[in-house]
């Protein structure tokens, strides 16, 4: 069990305490604030102005949606692209061309020719990543299911 050290502050006064004693508010029982110096407009200070900023932002938000869109259309057609492999080849198979249609996607950002400072270079390859491979996984267990659905007597019909 912790241990607690005891407070050594005054007690707090009752009701009965505030009406014998007046208080009095003086200048000295606030404490002084520290003075900070002025904050330097960012957008002044910055060496990216906001026409490129919003280009910047543009470019990485349709590479974005370039990768979400290609993670439901390639995880669609593993479904029927790998239908002939059998066992775990299959498995393999699908995750080796998400990761080829991924690179892809590299290939095409470095080609959309953004402007990014050296702390954002990673950018072109993290945008999105995550998206893309649960879309991808999502949409080729959903498409492979239901084309399956029909051939497996689960007691749900279709």
């Amino acid at each position: 069990m912790a241990k607690f050290k005891k407070k050594k502050s005054e007690a707090t006064p009752g009701p009965d305490d505030s009406k014998k004693r007046s208080v009095d508010i003086n200048s000295n029982d606030i404490p002084e604030t520290e003075k900070s110096d002025p904050v330097p407009d960012k957008i002044g200070d910055s060496s990216i102005s906001i026409a490129e900023k919003s280009e910047k932002d543009k470019k990485l938000n349709k590479l974005f949606w370039m990768r979400v869109g290609l993670a439901v259309i390639a995880g669609a057609a593993a479904t029927f692209i790998f239908e002939g492999i059998e066992g775990e080849e299959r498995r393999w198979a699908s995750i080796a061309f998400m990761i080829i249609v991924f690179i892809g996607t590299i290939i095409v950002a470095k080609g959309m020719k953004l402007q990014l400072p050296s702390s954002d270079r990673k950018k072109i390859v993290t945008q999105a990543i995550g998206s893309y491979i649960f879309l991808y996984l999502f949409t080729w267990i959903v498409t492979y299911t239901l084309l399956h659905s029909g051939s497996v007597s689960s007691g749900i019909n279709l």
